[in-house]
């Protein structure tokens, strides 16, 4: 996609989720704000997470954390194979990504909800707000995309955040 700036992919892939977590973490790098143009989430457990039995509806917010923002840790920093470019040229990101912490990040400021919203694991979670709709985050905040709710059973996840990074 052609846009102002530099696409990049963050991204997870068949990870065992069995507690609230960040799912997402984005912190600009100093003038570079980041915007948030789409999530995806799937659920790839195959035939054990398939069915009425299994079906599951989990709470999910974006969090923007406004000042001194301490990661979140247990999960992954982003790193090749994480995160990408959608350029084939383009160089690395400038920000920091991050996956699954299971400890959240915090804030010495009033983190503020920018989407409440729920994920019906039996089917896939897009959220792919129009383009003057996505949030922007710029250095000293990040973002912070959340399950807030406990799955009953471990589930089997992939996920995509394509963040775009403005000169």
């Amino acid at each position: 996609m052609i846009g102002l700036g530099r696409a990049y992919a963050l991204t997870f892939e068949n990870v065992t989720v069995s507690a609230a977590q960040d799912l997402f973490y984005v912190k600009p790098a100093a003038d570079k704000p980041c915007l948030i143009e789409a999530v995806y989430l799937s659920n790839v457990g195959g035939a054990a997470d398939a069915g009425d039995a299994q079906e599951e509806l989990l709470r999910l917010v974006l969090n923007r954390l406004p000042a001194t923002v301490t990661v979140g840790s247990g999960g992954s920093a982003s790193a090749t194979g994480t995160l990408n470019p959608l350029a084939g040229n383009d160089a690395s990101a400038g920000f920091t990504g991050r996956t699954n912490d299971t400890t959240p990040a915090t804030t010495s400021g009033t983190a503020r909800t920018l989407r409440a919203d729920g994920w019906n694991v039996r089917v896939p979670y897009v959220w792919m707000p129009a383009p003057e709709h996505r949030p922007m985050v710029a250095n000293a905040e990040a973002i912070v995309f959340k399950l807030l709710s406990t799955p009953a059973d471990a589930l089997s996840v992939s996920g995509e955040m394509i963040i775009r990074e403005i000169p």
